[in-house]
């Protein structure tokens, strides 16, 4: 029987697990691949506080990881594929084995929706990007674009023409979804130049992101456009499919919790990219993983005590 056991091993699970650990609760990190979550793809990272020079996504996972583990969290991976979390005890399901705990904290994070591109997943991290808060100073003076037409495309396309001097934004349709305020900002900005009626159908270079193809729905033309970057804003799909119908998720699918980190269900929690939320950054992740591990310790307290 554990405390605490926390699904997911990315910035807010391993939070979790070092708040959770140094609260002296037995604590069990599941984690089906490697630690990092997508924090692992960012080959490197100049926003996370703390560190001058940029550290890379893979590094300071295991830095997480392995904090973590210093204060006596266990770290195993395997693939959750069942729970059951009605009853006080919870029940976690692995491929390999069955768990029991008081408390569960949801850290299964959100993955990006793709253009399911050949050499997509190549070039991802060296190239391409998914988020452009994240990655865009690091184009500073180079051309990019950006692929999408709501207002994260927009905000991203405003983000990075304050540091590049062209931001090429590519929509599949004549018009954007974005709001009418961000597009009164971007066609007034000199830097922007708009690719209507089209879709990237080829991304250009080997070990590193030279260009883009795009083709115009309507004409059949294709063109080449040289960047260096290509920031990807066509939404982001919540790892939700382990709790559907068994915790509340809003119209996206994403987890609703209270400012407290904790579901519909008691004992049970959610924190990062998985939960519903304004921001997703790894420095919100961390933060949810924080306070979700000080609810979980309550909880649990408050439960030994009756």
């Amino acid at each position: 029987m554990h405390d605490v056991i926390i699904i997911g091993g990315g910035p807010a699970g391993y939070s979790a697990a070092l708040y959770s650990a140094r609260a002296g609760l037995d604590t069990l990190v599941l984690e089906k691949m490697t630690a990092g979550g997508q924090m692992a793809s960012a080959l490197s990272m100049e926003n996370y506080p703390g560190f001058e020079e940029p550290i890379g996504g893979p590094d300071l996972a295991l830095k997480m990881e392995k904090q973590a583990r210093k204060f006596g969290a266990v770290v195993t991976f395997d693939t959750v594929t069942d729970l059951d979390l009605d009853s006080e005890i919870k029940v976690v399901k692995t491929e390999n084995r069955t768990y029991y705990s008081k408390a569960v904290i949801l850290c299964m994070g959100a993955s990006p929706r793709t253009l399911g591109l050949p050499k997509e997943d190549i070039l991802t991290g060296a190239g391409v990007s998914y988020c452009a808060v994240c990655d865009g100073a690091l184009f500073r003076g180079r051309t990019v674009a950006v692929v999408g037409g709501g207002d994260t495309a927009a905000e991203d396309v405003l983000y990075l023409s304050r540091f590049c001097p062209r931001v090429y934004l590519v929509h599949r349709r004549d018009k954007l979804r974005a709001s009418k305020i961000l597009q009164k900002d971007l066609f007034n900005n000199k830097k922007i130049e708009f690719i209507w009626d089209s879709v990237i159908d080829e991304l250009i270079g080997q070990s590193g992101l030279e260009g883009i193809r795009v083709k115009n729905l309507i004409t059949g033309e294709k063109r080449v456009l040289d960047v260096e970057g290509l920031f990807v804003a066509i939404g982001t799909t919540p790892n939700t499919s382990l709790v559907s119908g068994k915790v509340s998720l809003d119209a996206d699918g994403y987890i609703i919790t209270d400012e407290k980190m904790l579901t519909n269900i008691p004992g049970v929690f959610a924190a990062g990219d998985v939960r519903s939320k304004y921001l997703r950054q790894v420095i919100t992740a961390a933060s949810d993983g924080a306070v979700a591990a000080y609810s979980a310790e309550h909880y649990i307290n408050s439960h030994s005590a009756e």
